[in-house]
C-alpha cells in the first residue's frame, strides 16, 4: 500500500512551494555572493566606460559638424566676395567699354561731319 505525502495535491502544493522557496533563497545567495557583485561592479564601470566615449563622440561629431558648417559658410562669403569683384570687374569693363564706343561715335560722327562740310564748300567753291 502505497500512501506517500506527494501522491496527494496538497503534498504536491507543498513540494511546489519548497521548490520555490529553495530556488529563492539560491537567487538570494547567488546575489549577494562577492564575486558576483565583483562582476556587476565591473560591468557598471564599463557600462560607464562606454557611456562617456558616446558622449565624448557625440561631442566630438557634433563640434566636427560645426566646424563644417563654418567653413561651408565661410567659403560662401568667399565665393560672394569674389563674385562681387568679378560683377565690378565686368561692370567697369562694361562702363570703359561704353566709353570708348561712345568717344568712338562722336569720331566717326566729327568726321563724316567734317567731310561733309569739306564737300559742300568744295560745291560751293565751284559754283562761285
Amino acid at each position: 500500500m502505497k500512501n506517500s505525502n506527494k501522491d496527494r495535491f496538497d503534498g504536491r502544493l507543498k513540494s511546489a512551494a519548497e521548490a520555490k522557496q529553495q530556488q529563492f533563497e539560491r537567487f538570494k545567495a547567488a546575489a549577494e555572493d562577492p564575486e558576483k557583485i565583483a562582476q556587476r561592479a565591473k560591468r557598471h564601470a564599463a557600462a560607464a566606460v562606454r557611456e562617456v566615449e558616446r558622449q565624448a563622440k557625440a561631442a566630438k561629431q557634433l563640434q566636427e559638424k560645426e566646424e563644417l558648417k563654418r567653413q561651408k559658410a565661410e567659403a560662401i562669403a568667399h565665393e560672394a566676395a569674389q563674385a562681387a569683384a568679378q560683377e565690378e570687374a565686368i561692370k567697369a569693363e562694361l562702363v570703359k567699354n561704353a566709353e570708348q564706343e561712345i568717344a568712338k561715335k562722336e569720331l566717326t560722327d566729327a568726321q563724316r561731319k567734317a567731310e561733309r562740310d569739306r564737300r559742300y564748300a568744295a560745291r560751293r567753291n565751284r559754283k562761285n
